[in-house]
């Protein structure tokens, strides 16, 4: 009879080894998918992180060129009103000579009448 408690105690224990054998596999296995699915997501991290620095890098630069074209901005503005102030006066200049031609061509045309009529009186005399 001690012969068939071995027996059983063997079978019981041989079960219970199988049985925590298999649970140990499983175990190993959760592990496994457990460290790829870690390993995967720090690999999207770290990728998703330099994306960041990238694009935190490239808003640098853009934010200095936009500094840097607004300057150039205000530069051509202010040169573009002193070129518009320049062209005004050049205008009024302009249109002041035009004003003072046309004051010279009716004197002119005043005094051609007068020499005409002078010398028309003149010749009339002489006859």
């Amino acid at each position: 009879m001690e012969d068939s408690m071995k027996d059983r105690l063997i079978l019981i224990l041989g079960i219970i080894c199988v049985i925590f054998f298999v649970g140990m596999a499983g175990s190993c296995s959760s592990a496994a998918r457990i460290k790829a699915a870690r390993d995967k997501e720090m690999s999207t991290r770290l990728d998703l992180e330099e994306k960041v620095a990238k694009a935190a890098q490239n808003n640098t630069a853009y934010e200095e060129k936009i500094i840097q074209l607004s300057k150039s901005f205000e530069e051509e503005k202010t040169a573009h009103e002193a070129t518009k102030k320049a062209l005004l006066q050049q205008q009024l200049m302009t249109q002041s000579l035009e004003e003072e031609l046309d004051k010279m061509t009716k004197l002119k045309d005043t005094l051609e009448e007068n020499l005409k009529d002078a010398l028309s009186g003149k010749s009339k005399a002489k006859r």
